[in-house]
């Protein structure tokens, strides 16, 4: 098969090499490459923008920033790659200006609009980019692009275009065909209306142009300072009410020189044990802690079960077999690995690796169909921790876990990460979503799992929570339950400053 790439020609980037080398690896594909220029690309102040967020965000040289998807190569670059023959197999126009009726043609939009200026666009306005893959104008490929860094427009342009390559190499294999529609907010915190679709005109040019000038000069951080809520759920929990209960949330407190994120409970031999991300501002890394939970509360403070060189957090915890087995997220370490308790809640022992050699984040479990399920949103190619779903099966939760043939089984910032344990009732079963449209778990949904199996995952959103006047902050982001208490998280503003001057 015949697949050139049309890409601008004045404004070649790391990003455009990493697509051709992932096309390049589907086998039987000869690529070529359109490089005239197209005009209408990103402002040139968008450079000092991005220059700017690297020194004040301290982004690292090692894929936010230099040497990332954004980063501008030479045209010399693409020289392995023979120029476009006259008609290919297929064209997959970055551009958007490919005429459609000359060859089969393959267009690249975000919220309706072709080329890197209208992604940048939508970042800076605060969007959830849809982006699509149009053929004949029907779309064949779909995804909500997300990132971990919103409000930094460099990071999340890097992020977004590295899933844009995803979603390419997805549309590929007949993967990531849409996305599900999202309920409205149970609470006020929408995101911004998607702007009609068309070309990124000169008003819009000029606009953006703007957006960049005022960003420039309105760059400012703080870091988030997360918190745990709890409370008795009286038989009635947020499966049942799709909404905050009325009495609100207890926190569990901190010493303000960590924060605590990420709750799983546990009901074992008859005591109720709260697991928790435990995030230490001095080190800049989390550890996992425990803390006993009475009628009237936590007993105590969490304390630490699990202190690994790396970052821990989501503790995946559960029982089987007489005994508790813990998944923590580990994905600084490039592994998801399965944990053994010997002297609950301590004595944590690694009993196996269930993958390797893969940035997953919050890694779920269910038995589903006579089979374990793994849920997981993998930083494949780059891109954000938070938008690409993908499954592992296994007749064990031991393993050995085999990925998924459709995988990424889908491409949607708002529903796509777990938040907590997937829940059966009756015959359904409830997944806890992260909705980071806004930013990294800005709000919670609730998802119906309609169909699960080696042929694909289906799921219909119904509720999407919202922080709000009974759960104060920010953010909302894990909900678990065990022994008739529930738990969720979120966080609130807490400058950089300020957590140096605890730590």
């Amino acid at each position: 098969m015949q697949i050139s790439l049309r890409l601008d020609g004045d404004c070649v980037r790391a990003f455009h090499l990493t697509l051709l080398e992932r096309l390049a690896a589907l086998g039987d594909v000869e690529l070529s490459v359109d490089v005239r220029p197209a005009g209408g690309g990103i402002p040139r102040s968008a450079a000092a923008l991005f220059q700017l967020e690297t020194a004040i965000h301290g982004l690292p040289h090692d894929g936010l920033a230099h040497d990332g998807l954004a980063k501008r190569v030479p045209l010399s670059a693409l020289a392995p790659y023979r120029r476009s023959p006259a008609s290919p197999d297929l064209v997959v126009d970055l551009c958007g200006d490919v005429r459609l009726e000359s060859t089969r043609v393959w267009r690249v939009t975000y919220d309706g609009a072709s080329g890197e200026a209208a992604l940048l666009a939508s970042i800076l306005a605060g969007r959830t980019p849809l982006a699509r893959i149009e053929e004949n104008g029907v779309a064949i490929a779909a995804g909500r692009l997300g990132t971990e860094y919103g409000g930094i427009a460099l990071a999340s342009f890097q992020d977004m275009l590295a899933r844009t390559a995803s979603l390419i190499v997805a549309a590929m294999s007949g993967a990531a065909k849409s996305v599900p529609d999202l309920p409205e907010p149970a609470q006020a915190g929408s995101p911004p209306p998607m702007p009609s679709a068309g070309k990124l005109g000169v008003r819009a040019g000029k606009a953006l142009a703007r957006r960049i000038v005022q960003k420039i000069y309105h760059l400012c951080y703080n870091a988030p300072h997360w918190k745990v809520g709890w409370r008795q759920t009286g038989g009635h929990d947020l499966f049942d009410l799709r909404a905050h209960p009325a009495s609100g949330w207890q926190e569990l407190p901190d010493d303000g020189s960590r924060f605590y994120a990420d709750p799983f409970p546990i009901l074992y031999q008859g005591q109720l044990t709260l697991f928790v991300e435990d995030y230490i501002h001095r080190l800049g890394k989390a550890i996992i802690s425990a803390v006993p939970f009475g009628p009237a509360g936590p007993l105590g403070r969490p304390e630490p079960v699990l202190d690994l060189p790396y970052h821990l957090s989501y503790p995946f915890v559960f029982e089987r077999d007489g005994e508790v087995w813990m998944v923590p997220e580990s994905c600084a370490n490039g592994t998801v690995d399965l944990y053994r308790a010997t002297a609950f809640p301590g004595g944590w022992v690694k009993e196996a690796t269930l993958l390797s050699g893969v940035v997953a984040s919050d890694a779920t479990l269910v038995e589903h169909g006579g089979a374990w399920w793994l849920f997981a949103t993998v930083r494949d190619g780059g891109g954000a921790f938070s938008d690409a779903l993908h499954l592992w099966s296994a007749p064990n939760f031991r393993g050995p876990w085999t990925p998924h043939p459709k995988n990424p089984v889908l491409i949607d910032i708002a529903s796509a990460r777990p938040a907590g344990r997937i829940v059966r009732r009756g015959n359904d079963l409830l997944r806890p979503v992260q909705d980071c449209r806004r930013s990294y778990g800005a709000a919670l949904g609730i998802a119906r799992i309609s169909h699960l199996d080696l042929i694909g995952m289906e799921q219909v959103v119904e509720t999407i929570l919202n922080p709000g006047a009974l759960w104060s902050g920010r953010k909302l982001h894990t909900l678990n339950e065990a022994g008739g208490f529930e738990f969720i998280d979120g966080s609130a503003i807490a400058p950089r400053w300020k957590q140096r001057t605890r730590d």
